[in-house]
Formats: C-alpha cells, sequence, structure tokens
C-alpha cells in the first residue's frame, strides 16, 4: 500500500520561505524517482521538481534558483526547500513518484503566499 504524506505548508508573506516535507511508504523508496506537484485554483496539477534515486535533480523554470529537492533515503522522505517564494506559487503542493501512482496521491499541504 503506498502512502504518501506531505507537511510543511502555510501561510507565509513574498519573499519568505517554508520547507515541505514528505514521508513516503513506498517499497523501494531509496531506487524510485520522486517528484514535487502542485496545483492553484483553477489549474492543473503542475510538476514542480524531481529528484532521482541518483540525486539528479531538475525543476520547472518558474521555481529554478529559489526551490531546492532533496531527499533522505534513511527516513523515506522527500524535501523541499523553497525560498524567495512569490505569490504566484500559491498552490497545493503534493508529492508523487515519477512516474506518479495513481493511488499514491495525498492530502497535499497548502502553500499561501500573501502580504
Amino acid at each position: 500500500q503506498v502512502q504518501l504524506v506531505e507537511s510543511g505548508g502555510g501561510l507565509v508573506q513574498p519573499g519568505g520561505s517554508l520547507r515541505l516535507s514528505c514521508a513516503a511508504s513506498i517499497s523501494r523508496f531509496s531506487i524510485s524517482a520522486m517528484g514535487w506537484y502542485r496545483q492553484a485554483p483553477g489549474k492543473q496539477r503542475e510538476l514542480v521538481a524531481t529528484i532521482t534515486s541518483t540525486y539528479m535533480t531538475n525543476y520547472r523554470d518558474s521555481v529554478k534558483g529559489r526551490f531546492t529537492i532533496s531527499r533522505d533515503n534513511a527516513k523515506n522522505t522527500v524535501y523541499l526547500q523553497m525560498n524567495s517564494l512569490k505569490p504566484e506559487d500559491t498552490a497545493v503542493y503534493y508529492c508523487n513518484t515519477i512516474p506518479q501512482i495513481p493511488s499514491g496521491w495525498g492530502q497535499g499541504t497548502q502553500v499561501t503566499v500573501s502580504s
């Protein structure tokens, strides 16, 4: 059974920072590529950042230089450090594998960037 639990969201002012965590109950987590996704109101879910089993990372252009994805295989956890947050980063953030596990979507964690 796949379980992904996101946490760490909240309300932050523009320019602020947040660190999201995703606790993953996935078999063979250490060899799974993982991703952070987000969905803003009225928009489709989009992929924000990915990290492979060999720690290679990739980001969508709008977050490059501001967000950092990392993983701790000993804790089966993926992180997303978000700096210099902008109002357009407001969304519910989710984690999942790459490719996605359809049954793996959790509740997500709300990130709101507003003054």
